[in-house]
Parts: structure tokens; sequence; C-alpha cells
């Protein structure tokens, strides 16, 4: 019998960075990506300032943070985005995720996996990350945006998103796929879902504008709103500052929490935040030095735990 799941959850695994920095072997997939001029040991600085004040404002807000320190060797610009390399679930499965970047790969660290295990209860893992040698990539909850009350699986296809990948993983977890291409306005490619799409418990922030096919917008439309969903569409410039790089977490009280970038709320509209309001607690969260260079934003920061302690 399948557990019931929930769509958000208390617990989240953030990572802290040790060399955050620009990427450069994933500038071309990454349109949201942008150099500063600024001395490599002032971007970490800053990075690491917005992060420690990113994690305790979660904890503030009644949120289990799980910390782990970045290693210093070798060099990971982007390992404060753990969520592309793996995702928790409800059942105790765990999955490993194969990611288009070879740097982004060093990301993997068994010995964090080794550390949540001696808390939570890991019935299973599907590792993924021999797809990488036939150039098959899934990036996590980057590339796939989980539905978990309904079991679907929202991706939007691009470089770092295969589709037969998605379709296999979606047959293992017994999730269905709603798959789409979704482009900015200079037609390139959205790298990642979750900077188009966030889906909360009954409301889902969309970038509907983004999905250019017209059979793929009302697919999922038409999923959304048959799943009670309400969607709150957000423009092209908004999706740009990352307004659809949300997620809703619960503090220890059941409450909702709509964890966001302070960019990206800055974008919203009067309306826009009158409907989320019903639904959750807006906290926006200063990472600019982060969002900017990383390419990421808040959503991208945090790895949800879904899995029960022992």
């Amino acid at each position: 019998m399948l557990r019931k799941n929930m769509q958000s959850t208390s617990r989240v695994l953030l990572v802290k960075p040790a060399h955050f920095g620009f990427n450069i072997e994933t500038e071309k997939s990454n349109a949201f990506q942008h150099q500063l001029n600024e001395k490599v040991e002032i971007i970490q600085e800053k990075a690491v300032l917005e992060f420690e004040a990113f994690a305790a404002t979660l904890s503030a807000k009644g949120v289990e943070v799980f910390i782990f320190d970045d290693t210093p060797d070798p060099v990971k610009p982007d390992a404060v985005f753990p969520n592309n390399w793996i995702s928790f679930h409800h059942d105790g499965t765990v999955i490993l995720y194969p990611m288009e970047a070879p740097n982004r790969r060093l990301e993997r660290r068994m010995n964090i996996l080794e550390s949540i295990e001696q808390t939570f209860n890991i019935n299973r893992i599907i590792d993924l990350t021999d797809d990488e040698n036939q150039s098959r990539f899934l990036e996590g909850t980057g590339s796939i945006v989980f539905d978990h009350v309904h079991r679907i699986a929202y991706a939007c296809l691009s470089p770092r998103t295969d589709k037969s990948l998605l379709l296999d993983l979606c047959e293992q977890l017994k999730y269905e796929a709603v798959y789409f291409y979704a482009h900015d306005e200079q037609e390139r490619e959205i790298y990642h879902t979750n900077v188009m799409m966030c889906i909360g418990p009954r409301f889902a922030v969309v970038c509907l504008e983004s999905i250019r096919e017209e059979r793929q917008r009302a697919w999922v439309s038409e999923s959304l709103i048959q799943t009670g969903h309400q969607i709150i569409e957000i423009t092209m410039e908004q999706m740009r500052n990352f307004a659809g790089n949300m997620l809703c977490l619960k503090n220890q009280q059941g409450q909702n929490i709509l964890v966001l970038s302070a960019t990206a709320y800055g974008t919203l509209y009067d309306w826009q935040i009158e409907e989320l309001n019903k639904y959750a607690e807006l906290l926006p969260l200063n990472i600019p030095t982060i969002e900017t260079i990383g390419g990421g934003s808040a959503r991208c920061m945090i790895a949800e735990l879904f899995l029960e302690k022992k």
C-alpha cells in the first residue's frame, strides 16, 4: 500500500558553499547566470553570508534545517544547489541524478547520504548516475517539479532534462509524466523546470507564456486544474527574476511557508501576493549574489527531506 504523500515538508537539507562562483561549465545552457566584476574572495564571502542568513531565517520560522559543509577540494562552484543531485521521498526512496556538467557531478557525496541515513529511514536508492555515460541527464528537482499528492512529475525538456530518462524514472516511482518545452524571449530553452514553475498545496505558480506550443500549454494547465490547483501566472520578466523558483515548506506547526528570493518577491504584483497569501506565508530571502552568479535561486538551494525519522 502506498503511503499518503504530502506536498510540503518541514525538514530540508542545505549545503554551505566552500568555493561559490561562476560556473563556466554550465554557462552555455543556463541563461540565468551572470558574471559579476568582483574578486573571487569577495563573491565567496557574500555567498556565505547570504547562505547563513537564509538557513537561519528558515530555522527561525520553524523549519528543521540540516546543514552540510561543502568540501574545499575539489572545487564545486554550484555546491549550494544540492537539489540537482539528490531527492528524498515519502516511501524511503532516495534518487541520485545524472548531471550535465562534469564539475557538478563532484557535488554527489555519499558521506552526506550516510549521515542522513543515521537519522532517517532509507528503503531504496535509485541511482541514475550511469546515464551520464550515455549523455542522458535529469537534474533532480531542478528538472522535475513533483506534485507528490497526485503523483505527477512536470518537466520542461532541455539538454539537462532527458525525456526517456524522465519516463523511466516515473515508471519506477509510479508517477505520471507531464512534459513540454519552455523558452525565454530569445527562444532559448529554459534549462530547469523549477525556474518557471512551482507547485504548492492547492496552488501553482507557472509562466505559461514560456510554453509556446498550445497543446503542451493546455496539457499543463488542464493537469493542474484537474488536480485542484489554482494557477497563478507569472510573466516572462518575473520568471527571469526567479519568481517561478519558489518552494512551499511547512513549519513545525504545519503552517505553509512559501520560500522565494527578495528579487522574486520584488517583481510580484499586488494581486499575485494576495492570492499566494491565501495558501502560505511568503518568506522573501536576500540572496542576490547566489542567484545572479549561480543562475539558481531560493528553491534551488533546498533539498527537501520527506523521509521518516528513525
